[in-house]
């Protein structure tokens, strides 16, 4: 028989690698693709972003509500109240409060203490979150100063109010039975690097 006749033999290996490399492309792209994606959705549409913290809690973000509930629980929780401050704001911000024990379910206020030390009328914006992070899914704010813009005229002090509560079901949830204490905590910085509206502030006593 001629050897033209012969069928050539396939390279099996080189057959098998070249489809994978290729889908091994197209994976990596698509996964590069999807993380642009949301890197993108989570700056553009910061609103979206905040409503999907506040919904599932995610890192440490609260829930907001209306009111309290009716009944509480017998349970009490500390919760501890920190704040920190951007080195480009020159304010001193503070809690009133160090800690609060409160009832699950029972409606509590504290106050947060800011102060302009400067001679010129500044402007920040607070950023929060709660931790232990898995703590934020049950950690109700009724009113709040975050994500609004706070002015103060030169050496003016005020005191800004948080009304919250810790949902009874938190007692429901056998990952938080080990939970003892929770930590609310705000960050300030100047309000150019974040967004809010404007609200007037009286003078603190």
């Amino acid at each position: 028989m001629s050897r033209c006749g012969r069928s050539k033999p396939v390279d099996q290996t080189r057959s098998t690698v070249i489809p994978d490399r290729r889908r091994n492309r197209r994976v990596a792209f698509l996964s590069a693709a999807v993380v642009v994606v949301m890197t993108g959705l989570a700056f553009a549409s910061v609103p979206v972003y905040r409503l999907f913290c506040q919904v599932t809690g995610y890192n440490g973000t609260t829930q907001r509500a209306t009111h309290a509930p009716a009944e509480t629980r017998p349970r009490t929780i500390p919760v501890r109240f920190d704040s920190n401050i951007s080195s480009r704001l020159p304010w001193t911000f503070q809690p009133v409060q160090l800690e609060q024990t409160v009832k699950l379910g029972e409606q509590a206020m504290a106050y947060y203490r800011i102060t302009n030390l400067s001679d010129r009328e500044t402007t920040g914006t607070a950023v929060f979150n709660v931790s232990p992070a898995d703590a934020g899914a049950y950690f109700n704010k009724i009113q709040c100063f975050c994500f609004t813009r706070q002015t103060l005229k030169p050496h003016q002090s005020a005191e800004l109010p948080v009304v919250y509560f810790v949902d009874p079901a938190i007692a429901d949830d056998p990952d938080a039975k080990t939970l003892t204490t929770v930590t609310l905590s705000y960050t300030f910085y100047p309000a150019d690097e974040q967004g809010g509206k404007s609200v007037p502030l009286a003078q603190a006593n």
